[in-house]
C-alpha cells in the first residue's frame, strides 16, 4: 500500500506587501480532487498540518466566480469538504511526522502555503528526507511554495536545478493579487534556482523531473495525483 503524507496548510491569512492580510486556507478543488484520486487508489493517507491545527478552505475557493460560475460545482465541493470534516478536525501535527516514512509527500495549494509551508523547518526536513529516501514529492499551484523550505544543512536548496511549475505570475495577475503580494511564487522559485515552466493560464499543466511532480493550478490537481500514482514504484 502506498503511504501518502498529505500536507495541508494551516494558514488562515496571507500577509500582503503592505502588512495587511488576505483571507486564505487550502484551495478546495485542489484538496478534494487530489484526495479523491489518492483514496480511490487505496493509498494509506495521513493528513498533516503545521501545529496540528484544523485547516480551513479558502473562502474564495467555494465561490461560483472561481469555479466557472457553476453553482453545482460549488455545492459538490462544499459537500466533499464537509465529508472530510472529521479527518480535517484532527490532523497529525506536521512537526510530529517521521521524516522519510512515506512513499509520497503531496501538498495541495491555496495561498496558505506561501504563509506557512514556505518557511516551515518541519516541511523542509520532510522534503529533504523524502528526496534522500527516493520518495515522490508532489505540489500543486501555490503549494510549490512549500519547496522553498527545503534547505540542506549546507544552505543549498534541495530543488535547485529541478524543472517545476506552480501558480504563474500571469495567473496571479488575472486574479488581481499580484500587485499586492509581498512576493510572487514564480519569481521566488526562479530566484532559488528552479527551472520554472508554465503553460496557458488556468489550464492543466504538469511538470515531472526525477522525483518531483508539480502542477500549475487548480485544474492540474486531479491529473497530478494520477501522474503521481503512475510514478510510484510497483
Amino acid at each position: 500500500m502506498t503511504r501518502v503524507l498529505f500536507v495541508v496548510t494551516g494558514a488562515r491569512e496571507w500577509t500582503l506587501a503592505d502588512g495587511t492580510t488576505h483571507p486564505t486556507g487550502f484551495w478546495a478543488e485542489e484538496l478534494v480532487a487530489a484526495h479523491r484520486v489518492l483514496v480511490a487508489a487505496g493509498c494509506d493517507l495521513t493528513i498533516a498540518v503545521p501545529g496540528g491545527v484544523r485547516p480551513q478552505a479558502d473562502p474564495a475557493s467555494l465561490l461560483p466566480e472561481f469555479n466557472g460560475g457553476d453553482e453545482a460545482v460549488v455545492a459538490e465541493l462544499r459537500a466533499a469538504v464537509d465529508g472530510l470534516a472529521d479527518q480535517l478536525a484532527a490532523p497529525t501535527a506536521l512537526e510530529d511526522v517521521e521524516p522519510g516514512a512515506h512513499d509520497v509527500v503531496f501538498v495541495p495549494g491555496g495561498h496558505g502555503p506561501m504563509e506557512d509551508l514556505a518557511a516551515s523547518p518541519a516541511m523542509g526536513r520532510l522534503l529533504v528526507a523524502a528526496l534522500d529516501a527516493g520518495a515522490i514529492v508532489a505540489t500543486v499551484c501555490h503549494a510549490s511554495a512549500a519547496l522553498l523550505s527545503a534547505d540542506r544543512e549546507d544552505g543549498s536548496w534541495a530543488f535547485a536545478g529541478y524543472r517545476m511549475t506552480g501558480f504563474s505570475n500571469e495567473e496571479e495577475q488575472a486574479v488581481g493579487l499580484a500587485d499586492r503580494a509581498a512576493w510572487l511564487l514564480e519569481d521566488r522559485l526562479r530566484e532559488r534556482g528552479g527551472e520554472v515552466e508554465t503553460g496557458p493560464a488556468f489550464a492543466p499543466h504538469l511538470v515531472a523531473d526525477r522525483q518531483l511532480h508539480t502542477g500549475q493550478n487548480p485544474a492540474s490537481s486531479g491529473p497530478l495525483a494520477e501522474q503521481v500514482l503512475a510514478a510510484v514504484p510497483a
